[in-house]
């Protein structure tokens, strides 16, 4: 049973959705394929669960701004991972416990009760922060019930103790939270339980680096994959190096052996999930194939979040796509869901494509929604994709480097990019949606991700090579 005060939150998040719906849906950058806010503010997505044959996406959101707030959880469902149905917020803030945020959490099948695990954000007047591990439950997925804090914050530990993911392993529950110890190092910290209800610290599983990796860990997620235990974690703090962490913040994991009895954790390097602009919080679930599936928040936070130019029709930030994780050694893949392939229409092919110190565009591949592939790709020099005349991606065959190249948003117009090295390019898999890219590498090798918004109402989509270039190409129209 909702308090009267929660129930008093939705009600005035839903009355917001009404009153600014026509502003929103009137945005020329509104998405097409992706999950976006209703109103106001999106950010981490929460709670990604298959239960009872659907599949569910919670997320941070903050209704009555496009900024950073007490936020809530909005939900929406799904039967195929590829056409969503909203739903009535499923948490809001509004208990001692959570009066300042329902922050981000995850979701488990508990005998049928689906189950949220949540931290609650406090705030004093004087700006003191309080947090608490929180749980709310339901029996038909759409109408919650709080249960309370199920966690209180271990000694050794700053007030930045969050993000609770909570799995089975052998018939007992774990739960792991991203944190700062009093040292001001970034900790992944692992918790186990018999009923969700009474949790035992076992302690810090990764992290603690003497800060030199990270003052806070974000969004931890643990998973068994191809028998090996992967950490997915958001580091805040890290320093640029080269062509990596060049985000104000980064997300990306850790592979290895977890010792779930000692709480050891044996594992390699930190990679990079994503190499492009906007890419932060992800979450991963499994689905009803069994395959390890990945959402992320297509935002960073603190990242020019004030300058988007869909701000002035009431929102802000989006969701990627689903995203197949597959483990090849110890690099994850990242695979776009079969499923999209729902969205396609207007297929069009252009077979043994040869070009020659030239700029060519094609018939038929053009559009504001657009899937594109690439195959058998070879050539000499760089090779570039030209879209809307805004946004770039390139290919060094000399060099071995990928490059996404932008006009910013941010900074009138100037040109920014990212980068990463790829020894071999042989496929490029790409997604466009109105104001939004995400490009596969190589079967997912690599990534990048963004937003991109153009001043020119355009289509144009333009391949150019310095040198020469060959490919099969393959575009739909999607949605």
């Amino acid at each position: 049973m909702k308090s009267l005060n929660e129930k008093k939150q939705i009600q005035l998040a839903e009355e917001e959705i009404k009153k600014y719906a026509s502003i929103v849906e009137s945005d020329p950058n509104r998405l097409r394929y992706h999950l976006m806010p209703p109103v106001g503010l999106m950010n981490d997505p929460n709670g990604l669960i298959y239960w009872k044959g659907t599949y569910h996406v919670f997320y941070q959101w903050m209704p009555f701004q496009t900024t950073h707030g007490a936020k809530f959880w909005g939900h929406y469902t799904s039967r195929d991972f590829v056409h969503w149905e909203r739903q009535a917020p499923a948490l809001a803030p509004s208990e001692w416990f959570d009066r300042n945020g329902c922050y981000s959490g995850s979701a488990v099948d508990n005998d049928g009760v689906l189950t949220l695990f949540y931290t609650g954000n406090v705030k004093d007047d004087d700006g003191t922060r309080h947090t608490y591990q929180c749980m709310a439950i339901s029996s038909d997925g759409v109408r919650f019930e709080k249960k309370g804090v199920v966690v209180h914050l271990p000694d050794g530990y700053t007030a930045h103790f969050r993000d609770p993911k909570v799995w089975k392993h052998e018939n007992k529950w774990y739960m792991v939270i991203g944190a700062q110890s009093e040292q001001l190092d970034g900790k992944a910290v692992l918790f186990r339980s018999d009923d969700l209800m009474h949790w035992e610290h076992i302690g810090a599983i990764a992290g603690g680096e003497g800060g030199s990796f990270g003052y806070m860990w974000e969004c931890p997620d643990v998973f068994r994959l191809s028998r090996k235990d992967v950490l997915i974690v958001c580091p805040q703090g890290l320093q640029p190096e080269g062509m990596h962490y060049q985000n104000v913040y980064q997300a990306g994991y850790f592979v290895g052996q977890l010792n779930y009895e000692t709480g050891k954790y044996v594992h390699g390097t930190f990679t990079e999930l994503d190499r492009g602009f906007e890419f932060y919080a992800p979450q991963t679930m499994v689905d009803e194939r069994g395959r390890r599936v990945m959402i992320a928040w297509m935002g960073v936070p603190d990242q020019d979040e004030d300058q988007h130019p869909t701000i002035a029709y009431r929102w802000v930030h989006a969701l990627t796509l689903p995203r197949e994780l597959v483990l090849i050694g110890d690099k994850l893949y990242q695979r776009p869901i079969e499923q999209l392939q729902l969205l396609r229409s207007d297929e069009v092919h252009h077979p043994n494509v040869f070009l020659q110190k030239e700029v060519r565009q094609f018939d038929g591949v053009k559009g504001k929604t657009v899937e594109l592939l690439l195959k058998h790709i070879d050539g000499k020099g760089v090779l570039s994709i030209h879209i809307q005349n805004n946004v770039s991606f390139s290919y060094d065959f000399e060099q071995k480097v990928a490059t996404l190249e932008r006009e910013s948003f941010a900074r009138n117009g100037v040109k920014e990019k990212r980068q990463c090295l790829l020894s071999q390019l042989h496929t490029i898999h790409m997604f466009i949606d109105t104001s939004s890219i995400e490009i596969f590498l190589n079967d997912g090798e690599e990534v990048f991700t963004a937003r991109f918004f153009p001043k020119e109402e355009n289509e144009h989509i333009s391949f150019q090579t310095n040198a020469e270039a060959s490919f099969h190409l393959s575009k739909w129209k999607l949605c």
